[in-house]
């Protein structure tokens, strides 16, 4: 047996009789950029996730980037963001000349640190980022009052989390505005690049709307230099029959991550992932932690297991960001689960005796250290 790190082909084979019409249409009557297939889901889109406008763009880092952009951030600003996330959201930032500022996460669940947040805010910083990691929702009942008392826009990365829920409501509806991403691998995603930014906010959603078809309303009439960053009919077809899965898919999810730990729970050296308090995860990746970790990748993808590292380096260490003078140790928690965190296979298709191949190869190839029992060996590394 082989299992995949992700199957989007079973994905594709269950909506293509729905997509091809419509693709097939599209491809008749050459309506490729907008118009009514666009326009009918950001509609729906806005609906599930509970704002009152989604504005369809290329793709996540665009999302966020417009996002920032139509609540005020300018070069020189500073935008508070997780040192545990893909690179996009701090690009995001970088791409308008704002200073991104790391902040560290919670050692139980790898989301953005509220107390960190709190201590980073300066009189510079203009917005805080939390990202809904991994399937769940940042902790935004503690960083809502801290963006209100210091008059900070609280802008989502909601990339990983479509459908999640907290105590406060839909990730993606619960900051002043949310950026998401469609790329293929996503809970809700594309057959290629798309994303869209989500709000209440009347002014946001037209700002995101002109700034990302070349800054302008009216065709050939300019109000401002934008961008061009639009989404695509034929991703919009893709993502309208997707949509319709998502609630069901989510729910396979989560019940894929519920037998993952029943089969885990007596595998020694596996820590295991938990979900906050109040959220409902929809398990965009499941991610454990073990103890010399890269040999145990490597041993899974000799077994037939595609397993993979969501995300091998916090950003304060890549070289994309070594300019702005964070130093190694200055973010354990975050540094420390770097060399321990480890991606299973996850999504809506996993079956049974996949993750039971799985847990059987992790369980082979996860050897305790020598010297130290298991429970020890959890303790120490955590």
């Amino acid at each position: 047996m082989r299992v995949p790190f992700l199957d989007l082909v079973a994905q594709q084979a269950e909506i293509a009789d729905e997509v091809l019409p419509v693709w097939q249409a599209q491809f008749t009557s050459a309506a490729f950029v907008g118009g009514a297939e666009v326009a009918a889901f950001e509609r729906e889109y806005a609906a599930y996730i509970g704002t009152k406008h989604c504005v369809g763009v290329a793709n996540g880092t665009d999302a966020v980037e417009l996002a920032l952009r139509a609540v005020g951030v300018r070069p020189g600003d500073e935008v508070i963001i997780p040192v545990n996330t893909f690179i996009a959201t701090a690009e995001a930032a970088t791409r308008l000349g704002a200073i991104p500022v790391f902040v560290d996460v919670d050692e139980q669940y790898l989301l953005i640190d509220p107390a960190a947040v709190a201590a980073a805010v300066t009189t510079r910083t203009r917005a805080i980022v939390p990202v809904h990691l991994y399937g769940q929702t940042a902790p935004m009942e503690e960083l809502i009052p801290i963006a209100n008392r210091h008059g900070l826009a609280m802008v989502e990365d909601a990339a990983q989390s479509q459908g999640a829920t907290s105590t406060l409501g839909r990730a993606g509806s619960l900051g002043r505005v949310a950026a998401t991403s469609f790329y293929p691998g996503k809970n809700l995603g594309a057959a290629g690049d798309a994303g869209a930014v989500l709000t209440d906010d009347p002014a946001v959603a037209e700002f995101v709307r002109n700034f990302g078809a070349h800054g302008s309303s009216v065709k050939y009439v300019h109000d401002r230099a934008g961008v061009n960053s639009r989404l695509d009919a034929v991703q919009a077809a893709v993502l309208r029959a997707k949509l319709r899965r998502l609630d069901r898919w989510n729910a396979a999810r989560r019940a894929a991550a519920a037998r993952y730990a029943q089969m885990l729970a007596d595998v020694s050296g596996v820590r295991v992932p938990a979900s906050r308090p109040g959220n409902e995860d929809v398990w965009h990746l499941y991610v454990v932690q073990v103890a010399e970790r890269d040999r145990v990748l490597a041993e899974l993808g000799d077994a037939g297991v595609g397993a993979a590292i969501h995300y091998p380096t916090p950003l304060h260490l890549t070289a994309a960001y070594a300019g702005l003078g964070y130093q190694e140790g200055q973010f354990p928690v975050a540094e420390a689960a770097a060399q321990r965190i480890l991606s299973l296979p996850m999504y809506p298709h996993l079956t049974m005796e996949q993750q039971r191949f799985v847990v059987d190869s992790l369980e082979r190839t996860n050897v305790p250290e020598r010297g130290m029992a298991p429970s020890q060996l959890v303790r120490e590394a955590l």
